[in-house]
Order: C-alpha cells, then sequence, then structure tokens
C-alpha cells in the first residue's frame, strides 16, 4: 500500500532570457525558493531528482541533480537525474512522489532548469553520427521544426471544425491575459487578435504569436510524507494522482517525419498525454467534471483548442464556443493555463512541467497572486515530449 504524498513547498525563477545566470545558479534559485516556501533547509532533503537537460548538461553526463546537491549540501542525500525531453519534469515529479510514496524516503525535492538556445530550438536533436535517427533527420531532410506538424494538427481542425483565424488568434489572447496578473511571466503585455494575426506567419495557418517561445527558466517542488506535512502547518495539497506515460500505436497525430502512420480504433490522438491524464483520474479518484483548473502544455493555440477536447473534459469541436463564451477564462467554467501557459512564458523544456506543479499548488493554496482561480480544489496539468512521453499531476486541496 502506498503512503500518501503532499507538496510541501514550490518555488520558481522568472522565466525570461538569463545570459549572465548560468543553469546551476537558476537551479539553486528555484530549489532555495522551494525549500523556504517548506520552511526546510538541505539537511531535511533525501532525495533530489533532476529533470535532465540536452542543451546545458550537469557535468557534461546531464548529473544535474549531483552538480546541485555538490554546489550546496553533500550529506548523502540520493540525486536522480531523469529524461523525456519536455516532459522531463512530470517525470522527474513522478520519479519524486514514488520515492515517497514507496516509504523509503520522506523528503524529495524535484526540480528543472533549462537555458534554451534562440529560435525553434535551433540546433538539431539526436545524433548527427546516427543516420537512422529520424527525428535529427527531419530536421535536416526535411527542414521540419516543431511548429511544422502543429500547422498540420491545426489546418485539419479548421476543416473537420470551422474553427477560424480569429479564434485560434483569441487562444493566444487569452494567455496574454492570463500572464499579465503573473510576475513569474515573460510575456505580460496583453495582445488583441488583430495584433496575433498581424505577426510573422511561421506556418500556416499559425502566426509568430500563436506559438510558445524558448526561454530560461527553472522550478522545483519540495514532496514529503504526511508526517511532514502535518509538521509544516501549511494547507495540505495532496498529490492525488501522478502519472507518466509513453504513445500507444496507431495514435493518429501527425508526427513527422511519421505523419503516415497505422490508425486503430479506440486509440486517442496524443496518446502519451491522454494516457498519462486518464490514468491520473482514476488514480485521484475524479473526473473532468471535479477539475477547477487545467494547466497544460500550449506549444500553440491549437493545443488549447484540442487538447481539453481529447482529455473528455467536453465533446470535439466544442472548444471554440467555450473560448468565445468565456468559459477558459480564470472566471469561467474550466480556466485553462491560468498562469498564462507557455505561450506567455516560453517553454524551457525540463522545467516547465515541474513550473505547472508549482502553479497547480499555489492556485490550491489561494496564493496564485493576480490570476488566482477562486475556490479551487481539484488542478491538474498535463505536458508532452518528444519520444512520445507523457505527463499528468493533480493535486487536491
Amino acid at each position: 500500500m502506498t503512503r500518501a504524498v503532499y507538496v510541501l513547498g514550490a518555488g520558481a525563477h522568472p522565466w525570461g532570457k538569463w545570459p549572465d545566470k548560468p543553469q546551476l545558479q537558476l537551479a539553486l534559485e528555484a530549489t532555495g525558493a522551494a525549500l523556504a516556501d517548506a520552511a526546510l533547509g538541505w539537511r531535511d532533503v533525501q532525495g533530489l531528482v533532476a529533470a535532465s537537460s540536452r542543451f546545458e548538461g550537469g557535468m557534461g553526463w546531464g548529473l544535474h541533480a549531483n552538480e546541485v546537491a555538490q554546489a550546496v549540501s553533500e550529506h548523502g542525500m540520493a540525486c536522480v537525474n531523469v529524461g523525456g525531453a519536455c516532459a522531463a519534469g512530470a517525470i522527474a515529479v513522478q520519479t519524486a512522489y514514488t520515492m515517497i510514496a514507496s516509504g523509503q524516503y520522506d523528503v524529495v525535492v524535484a526540480m528543472g532548469a533549462e537555458r534554451m538556445p534562440k529560435g525553434f530550438i535551433p540546433r538539431p536533436p539526436g545524433s548527427q553520427d546516427d543516420i537512422t535517427d529520424s527525428d535529427y533527420l527531419r530536421w535536416v531532410a526535411m527542414g521540419a521544426t516543431n511548429p511544422a506538424y502543429w500547422a498540420i494538427e491545426a489546418r485539419r481542425r479548421m476543416h473537420e471544425h470551422g474553427t477560424t483565424e480569429e479564434t485560434l488568434a483569441q487562444a493566444a489572447v487569452l494567455m496574454r491575459r492570463n500572464a499579465s496578473g503573473n510576475r513569474l511571466a515573460r510575456f505580460r503585455k496583453e495582445t488583441s487578435v488583430g495584433e496575433v494575426l498581424a505577426s510573422p506567419m511561421v506556418a500556416d495557418p499559425l502566426h509568430l504569436l500563436q506559438i510558445c517561445p524558448v526561454s530560461d527558466g527553472a522550478a522545483a517542488v519540495v514532496l514529503g510524507s504526511e508526517a511532514f506535512m502535518k509538521r509544516s502547518g501549511r494547507k495540505a495539497v495532496r498529490v492525488s494522482g501522478c502519472v507518466a506515460a509513453t504513445g500507444q500505436f496507431g495514435d493518429p497525430a501527425r508526427r513527422i517525419p511519421t505523419v503516415s502512420s497505422t490508425v486503430r480504433p479506440g486509440v486517442k490522438h496524443t496518446s502519451e498525454v491522454a494516457t498519462a491524464v486518464e490514468r491520473a483520474f482514476e488514480m485521484a479518484g475524479v473526473g473532468p467534471g471535479d477539475v477547477d483548473l487545467l494547466e497544460m502544455a500550449d506549444n500553440t493555440a491549437w493545443h488549447l483548442l484540442a487538447w481539453p477536447e481529447i482529455f473528455g473534459f467536453h465533446e470535439a469541436g466544442m472548444s471554440d464556443r467555450l473560448l468565445a463564451d468565456g468559459q477558459f477564462d480564470i472566471g469561467g467554467r474550466l480556466p485553462l493555463n491560468p498562469s498564462g501557459g507557455f505561450l506567455s512564458f516560453g517553454e524551457a523544456t525540463t522545467a516547465q512541467a515541474v513550473l505547472q506543479v508549482c502553479e497547480l499548488t499555489w492556485q490550491l493554496r489561494g496564493e496564485a497572486e493576480g490570476h488566482q482561480v477562486e475556490g479551487a480544489k481539484v488542478a491538474m496539468s498535463a505536458v508532452l515530449g518528444l519520444g512520445a512521453n507523457g505527463g499528468s499531476v493533480i493535486l487536491t486541496a
């Protein structure tokens, strides 16, 4: 039988571009803030799980947890380094959760820190020495950065559901409006539909302001056992669902270079995330109707419309009307990314999903100043990573 796990503390460094701050410093500031929030010190930490980066690698091996430990507190704690691309933060949180739920540890920190290169992740991923690496080949042979296949999905939605360019733009407008009250967000200036549609076209129909940029950032959460939660005296925020998953064969999602894949009945679109969400619901004993807010990976405006439908919050094609009616607003039926989301932060790959859990924590505590969802009791995250990695976390208060 697993033990209950709680969030004891959450902390983050503001998102932006920080050329004078090494990745290690970003990590230390975020983790230090999380520990201070939990009223704990480094000596209390029994385990440290780091979302590992491919852009800047701890000690050349992605040993970010070890790098942090050696910088501040070598006292024998367990260091675990996990990958998962953009879903690495969710996998780090899930790993930390399991370490505590198993009964082996009482206090474990999950963190992610990233300094991103400029542009749409400009240097190709994968191995330049391996011509069988399909992800590398799609960059050098096709010139297809990620917006290319997101644009395919957006165009398909326009065909199937009548989604307009204005609706896609309105989704981006919502994210900037939410971010205007969030001190951690990089882009806090509100925008308009006209400004979004006037921004450069990147991959038809997606304009620049409808695609998440890349940023530098760091976030950390301190997870702990019930005994530590009671000792803290803070409002209890329980990790009720915490799942990592991978994709399923037959997924209809378009992924260059495997655009033409076998589609199988019953396999959901973006199955790595849909599966994680479904299992998180089951684990937490809740359903879509119980969720008070959803923090999800909005790599583009299309995601904001498509993913709530895929996750079962409402029928396919309904998001357009719900967006127009204000139901995705902070005061609406299903607040989407009250933080401002990836569109307002810019993606710091390994840190982004950890930041989502921080945001869920602050919302359930009533501490999301400037963008608070009033009375939130159940909060959920969802994230996607290269390699068909997905993750979802449900926190309850």
